[in-house]
């Protein structure tokens, strides 16, 4: 039977929210009386703070374990929660059942278990196909989300560590060979056993990545900290950023999902940053000015129709003095127009027009040598405007917007300068100095509200929040996690001070913010995305290790369901995936009661200054189940 209440749903709100700060008054003065009738019996010196108050009476027990061997899969451990002298679940449980039963989601069917919402194959083909929009991303309507949690394969196993996982993969996990039987000559993976192996070689680069970019490092300074951030349009399963890994540059990797089954997938599960995206009709996920280089490696995209439009989009999100470097057709095409199956004709007129277009935004090509050309684009537009009698600068003002934003095919105004040897928009440290310089964003005052000073304050906030995480989730130091997410990221300050760590991470800006400071997160040297919450993330299932939420729920409780938030949460995370929330009490209580029915084991700490502070830390374990595939039928 349903429980009755006498007094008004309004009513029966504010006493609960009464109780609630009730129990939090209560549990904060439980732990200072706790402590000063131990003090009293014992005679220990008074405390000079309400942290050392905290930690003396076991309010946060720092030397607990979180993570255990004898776990599943590629390095025989899993994830656990620390134990806690502070028992905040069963004070919140009885709250959350005192108005509702936690309602608990089924597994969804097997045929689900490779489902990425946002790019449905099925879905997509109801679109035009014309500049293969069908391919972007088509979300389901709120009638068509699934309230049910997405399976692993019968035979997941947690992932090679980095950098193992940079060569090898576990069959069970991404069950699809088509890649080693249509991209057999080029090498790109190859089934050993119940594992694969990622050799590391690309249509383009048969001697390997590496050898590759050892090529391109002949050309332009790769390894001199000045180029940092990388885009990979087509990236195939993302050797070029896998390897671009030990020249400390980070590469995000797109490609569409496609006939190549799993290309992405694969890349994530190798512990390379990637997401699954297409140029069409839309810009790129990512702010103006973000990449320091970008790459296409017969990446089939047409460089050369709907005006150079696809060029343009690159411009925008190039660096002022960035470089674009192209291999495949129709570079070289005197050698190899036969092996393309296409005229010479046809291949000559595609270079003419890629090279126009590249003049148009005033790049300057620097070399073609070998399978590579490489143009460069100017520091600012000075030169160009005068240059050009009329040249085709776009007249938006916000060259950032890129969340469902149409492509324009016009050149991204740079921010002015004074000579013309400045650099528009500032120029940046060398890496790894950028990660903790002023980012010419703030420093110019062009971000309200942002200022050196909280920039500085914000850097010294994430370094003590990863010194606390470090304490209460062990695994964090023994290399279980590679690829994070930061879904609240703000001003890049969690994957700053993660930099230690052999984890990447990719850095959410919600399109919803206030201030979009996705921009500065990339003039950091790091790398991100803008994402509505509301909706699915480009991504396949189970591709993240560790997902941090600070203030995400807060954000969002009254924009859609949080439940199809944590449901989603629970698609990309990882079987004994990790996920941090920061967020006031009252916010957690209601995830807690969510999360107790996805099969999620979680505790509510108290925040890593004390009992005091009214934001308090959620840390959630995914467990580890899989689904069963159905028996094909003789």
């Amino acid at each position: 039977m349903g429980k009755e209440y006498s007094a008004s749903p309004k009513l029966h709100q504010l006493e609960s929210k009464r109780k609630r700060l009730t129990w939090i008054l209560a549990v904060s003065g439980l732990c200072i009386l706790s402590y000063l009738l131990g003090a009293w019996n014992t005679k220990t010196p008074t405390p000079s703070s309400q942290s050392e108050v905290y930690t003396r009476v076991g309010c946060k027990d720092e030397g607990s374990p979180s993570a255990t061997s004898g776990g599943r899969g590629g390095d025989g451990s899993s994830v656990e929660l620390p134990s806690s002298a502070l028992d905040f679940e069963s004070h919140h449980q009885l709250m959350v059942n005192s108005s509702e039963e936690t309602q608990q989601f089924p597994p969804c069917d097997f045929a689900y278990s490779e489902y990425t919402p946002c790019q449905d194959p099925n879905r997509g083909r109801k679109f035009d196909r014309n500049m293969l929009k069908y391919r972007e991303r088509h979300c389901p309507s709120k009638e068509e989300l699934l309230r049910c949690l997405i399976p692993a394969p019968p035979n997941y196993k947690s992932p090679f560590k980095w950098p193992q996982s940079r060569d090898y993969a576990w069959y069970g996990n991404i069950p699809h060979k088509e890649l080693s039987i249509e991209k057999a000559v080029q090498n790109w993976i190859q089934v050993e056993g119940d594992r694969f192996r990622f050799p590391g070689g690309g249509t383009m680069f048969p001697r390997g990545a590496d050898a590759y970019i050892d090529d391109i490092a002949d050309l332009i300074p790769l390894t001199s900290g000045k180029i940092r951030t990388a885009i990979d349009t087509g990236c195939g399963v993302a050797s070029w950023g896998a390897y671009l890994l030990k020249r400390d540059i980070i590469a995000m990797s797109f490609a569409p999902r496609d006939t190549h089954e799993a290309q992405v997938w694969f890349a994530l599960e190798r512990g390379v940053p990637a997401m699954i995206g297409i140029m069409a009709s839309k810009r790129l996920p990512y702010p103006s000015r973000a990449f320091d280089m970008a790459h296409c490696s017969r990446c089939l995209i047409p460089w050369h129709q709907y005006g150079g439009m696809y060029l343009a989009e690159v411009d925008r999100v190039l660096r002022p003095g960035g470089y674009w470097i192209l291999s495949g057709p129709p570079i070289r095409w005197k050698k190899y127009w036969r092996g393309w199956e296409r005229t010479q004709e046809d291949l000559k007129q595609e270079q003419d027009a890629i090279e126009d277009v590249a003049r148009r935004l005033c790049w300057k090509k620097l070399i073609e040598k070998g399978d590579l050309a490489i143009w460069q684009k100017p520091i600012n537009h000075i030169e160009c405007v005068q240059s050009q009698k009329t040249p085709n600068i776009c007249k938006s003002d916000n060259a950032d917007a890129a969340w469902y934003t149409n492509m324009e095919n016009c050149i991204t105004p740079l921010p002015e300068v004074g000579s013309s040897d400045e650099v528009a928009g500032g120029a940046l440290e060398k890496w790894p100095d950028r990660a903790f310089a002023i980012p010419p964003r703030i420093n110019s005052g062009s971000m309200p509200g942002i200022t050196v000073e909280k920039f500085r304050e914000d850097n010294e906030m994430w370094k003590d929040r990863v010194t606390h995480y470090k304490r209460i989730i062990s695994a964090l130091q023994q290399g279980h996690y590679r690829n994070v997410m930061d879904m609240n990221a703000y001003l890049g300050g969690f994957a700053a001070a993660l930099l230690k760590y052999p984890v990447w991470v990719m850095n959410v800006v919600p399109a919803s913010s206030d201030r979009n400071t996705l921009g500065i997160i990339y003039e950091r040297g790091f790398i991100g995305t803008y994402q509505d919450w509301c909706e699915a993330f480009s991504t396949y299932p189970r591709t993240y290790d560790l997902i941090h939420a600070g203030g995400v729920f807060s954000l969002y409780q009254d924009r859609c369901d949080i439940t199809y938030i944590l449901l989603e949460m629970d698609r990309i995370l990882r079987p004994e995936g990790t996920v941090i929330f920061r967020d006031v009490v009252e916010v957690l209580v209601k995830i807690k009661s969510i999360t107790d029915g996805m099969k999620w084991k979680s505790q509510i700490m108290d925040h890593e200054s004390g009992p005091f502070n009214p934001e308090k830390i959620l840390l959630s374990v995914k467990s580890y189940w899989t689904g069963e595939a159905k028996q094909e039928q003789n």
